[in-house]
């Protein structure tokens, strides 16, 4: 299984479990690790065959648009539910990084693992 990768993709949402942050938006940082086939679109040099990299980072900005959770923890397994399915993407890691929320840290999050790989 090929990799195709989408690194240090920044977005606003809705996330927090405080009061305060239920009425503003903050930054995550995501990683993605996508599972694909790349030897179709290689084959023929057409997009039609590849993951397209930036549908997905589109996918990613609208359900972050979207998203209220209060955790990272749900935020990254809904992502990655939609994500499989909506691309037929058979296997993915991905790390959510929450910037800021632990003051002596860089970023504090999650990162999971789904499908097969």
């Amino acid at each position: 299984m090929d990799t195709v990768f989408i690194e240090g993709l920044e977005v606003d949402t809705v996330i927090g479990a405080y009061d305060w942050e239920r009425d503003i938006r903050q930054c995550l940082r995501l990683d993605f690790s996508l599972g694909w086939d790349i030897r179709p679109a290689a084959a023929g040099d057409d997009l039609t065959q590849a993951l397209d990299y930036a549908k997905v980072a589109e996918a990613v900005q609208a359900f972050a648009e979207e998203a209220r959770f209060e955790l990272v923890e749900t935020f990254a397994e809904r992502l990655a539910a939609s994500l499989m399915k909506d691309f037929g993407i058979a296997w993915l890691r991905l790390r959510v990084t929450k910037p800021g929320a632990v003051p002596a840290a860089r970023g504090v999050g999650v990162e999971i693992e789904r499908g097969c790989r």
